[in-house]
């Protein structure tokens, strides 16, 4: 397996250097300094709260959830302080009753009943109290009935007691039995990749979990974080974008049982449309991962989260497989699960992609041509259209017939439009409309014999001798009477 992988990779690593030009690794940017992440790559955010002033007491009103989130050793100390306060209170109460009532100096007396038996100095009433709330019982020190005050003192020593057991407990309970340690078996990967996937440029990243016990309904989200200015004017310092991964479809719901490749389709909607290979050198974006999920065991729910900044982003590179099948069962090779090979990637954005493929499709010009012509095409009708009720009435009865302009540019027209629509033909329409006899000639030929039609047949109407005059063309007007002769020129005038 391990040889296997060895020999794709070195595949890989040849096809991409030949691709590059030359043999020569494409180039890199030069080296950037540390930059300030929002999330780091524990999950810890790296935001301090400051100038709170008077809110601080909002602190104080939930104070079990306060001490929670504090550190360990605020919690210890905290912890400790709190019993040895609590203890030294009380014995010092116990210590107070036996001064008031004189029992230290009568503890030796055997006729004399103090309020608590064998307490003769502060040490004394101190183990008194250590004895009753730790119910060790010893026997030796005991309340007697003749003391009423420290009867109502032993019920509220009992009450405090059981307070501050059932508080300081549980904080340190709720502190260790903490999800967040289950966040520290949950993997990300150290970089993400981008390269092609199913024909579409896309960014990945992986995720695993170490432990035996699943994740129940794993979800993972994405965050952009990016500095932005609105149209308006206005600057937005850490602008959160989503990410994609899958919400529409279900992927983002995970059955994380083995490592995952975790995919964002980069499409039109995607923030990353106008990212390329060249202006990712000087991009600055924090992807925040956060993935959520109820542990099994506990049934409490857990988050761990992670991010990569532009520096974290590899371009054309793929991550090695890491499952294989053994004799009975899959075996996932965590030694492999931060390992990323080159691949033949373009290094242009998807919308760079998208303008280079519409200038090369061959059917773009002729479409845009086509509709230029028909739009001048009809721009020229509606001139005509225009001129034509401009012009005097007897002009527009010379016309004959008034729409007879307007159709022969319509003809004329739809002409123009198939020879530019024969552009959109196969071949072979194009070489049988190319042929003699199939093109606009035999259009043209069509509409001067429909237009000489009728004159013939007006011709063929006439009496004889008329006839012979016509067939003279414009010397038939020479033999004409002197009558109609002057009536012809009275109809024009």
């Amino acid at each position: 397996m391990s040889a296997l992988r060895r020999k794709l990779g070195d595949e890989y690593q040849v096809v991409s250097t030949s691709a590059s030009g030359g043999g020569l690794p494409p180039p890199r940017a030069a080296p950037r300094g540390k930059r300030q992440r929002f999330v780091d790559k524990n999950g810890r955010c790296n935001v301090q709260h400051g100038n709170l002033g008077g809110e601080t007491s909002r602190y104080l009103s939930d104070l079990f959830t306060t001490l929670v989130d504090l550190k360990w050793r605020w919690n210890l100390f905290i912890f400790i302080l709190t019993y040895t306060v609590a203890w030294l209170f009380m014995a010092s109460m116990w210590w107070v009753i036996a001064y008031m009532r004189g029992d230290l100096n009568k503890a030796h007396d055997d006729s004399y009943t103090p309020c608590v038996a064998n307490v003769y100095n502060f040490p004394s009433a101190f183990l008194f109290f250590i004895e009753t709330e730790a119910t060790i019982g010893y026997g030796y020190r005991y309340i007697t009935d003749k003391c009423p005050e420290g009867i109502i003192l032993f019920l509220f020593q009992s009450i405090l007691g059981s307070i501050v057991d059932a508080f300081l407990i549980g904080c340190m309970f709720i502190k260790m039995s903490q999800p967040k340690k289950r966040a520290e078996t949950l993997m990300f990967s150290e970089h993400a990749a981008i390269s092609m996937r199913d024909g579409k440029l896309t960014l990945m990243f992986r995720v695993g979990n170490l432990r035996n016990s699943h994740m129940v309904s794993a979800q993972i989200r994405c965050k952009l974080l990016k500095s932005r200015q609105t149209p308006e004017g206005e600057f937005l310092p850490l602008d959160q974008l989503e990410l994609d991964v899958g919400f529409s479809t279900g992927a983002d719901q995970l059955f994380l049982v083995s490592p995952l490749t975790i995919c964002h389709v980069i499409d039109a909607k995607s923030p990353f449309y106008d990212l390329s290979q060249r202006s990712m050198q000087t991009e600055q974006f924090e992807i925040v991962v956060i993935l959520e999920g109820i542990v099994e065991t506990t049934g409490m729910t857990c988050q761990a989260r992670t991010s990569y900044t532009e520096d974290e982003v590899l371009w054309g590179h793929r991550f090695f497989p890491v499952i294989s099948l053994e004799e009975g069962f899959f075996k996932v090779d965590y030694s492999q699960f931060h390992a990323t090979f080159e691949v033949p990637t373009p290094p242009y954005s998807v919308k760079e992609q998208e303008e280079m493929l519409l200038m090369s499709s061959p059917l773009i010009a002729p479409a845009v041509s086509n509709s230029k012509e028909r739009n001048n095409s009809v721009e020229c009708l509606d001139g005509l259209d225009e001129v034509g009720t401009k012009l005097p009435s007897k002009l527009q009865k010379i016309t004959g017939r008034e729409d007879f302009p307007k159709k022969l540019l319509r003809m004329s027209s739809t002409t123009s439009e198939k020879a530019y629509s024969m552009g959109d033909l196969p071949m072979k329409l194009q070489r049988i409309s190319s042929v003699p006899g199939n093109s606009e000639e035999k259009l043209v030929s069509k509409t001067t014999k429909m237009m000489s039609d009728p004159m013939s047949q007006s011709v063929a109407d006439l009496p004889p001798k008329l006839q012979k005059l016509s067939g003279g063309g414009g010397r038939m007007e020479g033999h004409l009477p002197p009558k109609l002769r002057k009536m012809n020129s009275d109809r024009f005038t």
